[in-house]
């Protein structure tokens, strides 16, 4: 079967955070390849100024362009109406019966998904690869991970990452502030919210 990793979100915008956690997820556990997917309308951020989907498209291209094993992915931005991962999970699953799927997560996406719409089926459709990140400990992972097994019978892998505190939230409270984002996204990405003039109006709060 075909390894497919998903590296899922809003990308809003897109960073060097999630670029890493794709890479390593490649590496690590010989992925064929990694989806980029912009959700669409984020049902969980609803209180969150999203930009419209075709720029957080457009940033992400930027962002894997050169990588020919990442490749962006439309698909929850096809869609209408608010975007759940179990049924992008349940779609892809048909269409392509023989792909083994890879979902992509921090340590917070991971703490929460149980939240999430139907986590009995997420946890059916793929295997979650968790980086440790957000505050969180090995330990508190390992912990987590036992909790979601005994519940859901969840096959969940921990990735082995540096750490690399990034967070679109910061990006663009930084951008507002007018501070410095060339650490934290690509070049390319940089230029194109600079030329766009993008999330310089005001500062917008929750770790993505």
């Amino acid at each position: 079967m075909r390894k497919v990793g998903i590296m899922g979100g809003t990308f809003n915008p897109i960073h060097n955070g999630h670029l890493m956690l794709a890479q390593k997820a490649l590496e690590q556990f010989a992925l064929d390849e990694v989806l980029f997917m912009p959700c669409g309308v984020p049902y969980m951020k609803a209180d969150q100024k999203v930009e419209d989907g075709r720029i957080r498209a457009e940033m992400t291209a930027l962002a894997i362009e050169g990588q020919p094993r990442f490749i962006l992915s439309d698909l929850e931005l096809t869609q209408t109406g608010n975007t759940y991962t179990y049924q992008t999970l349940k779609r892809l699953r048909a269409e392509n019966p023989q792909t083994a799927y890879y979902f992509i997560v921090g340590a917070d996406s991971l703490f929460h998904m149980s939240k999430w719409a139907h986590p009995e089926e997420i946890f059916a459709d793929c295997c979650i690869l968790a980086a440790v990140r957000d505050g969180k400990t090995t330990a508190d992972m390992e912990d987590k991970i036992r909790v979601l097994q005994k519940e859901y019978r969840a096959d969940i892998c921990l990735l082995q990452t540096e750490c690399m505190d990034i967070s679109s939230s910061d990006i663009r409270r930084k951008i507002a502030a007018g501070e410095s984002i060339e650490k934290d996204v690509p070049e390319s990405v940089r230029l194109y919210i600079a030329q766009k003039g993008l999330y310089r109006e005001e500062e917008q709060h929750g770790k993505d």
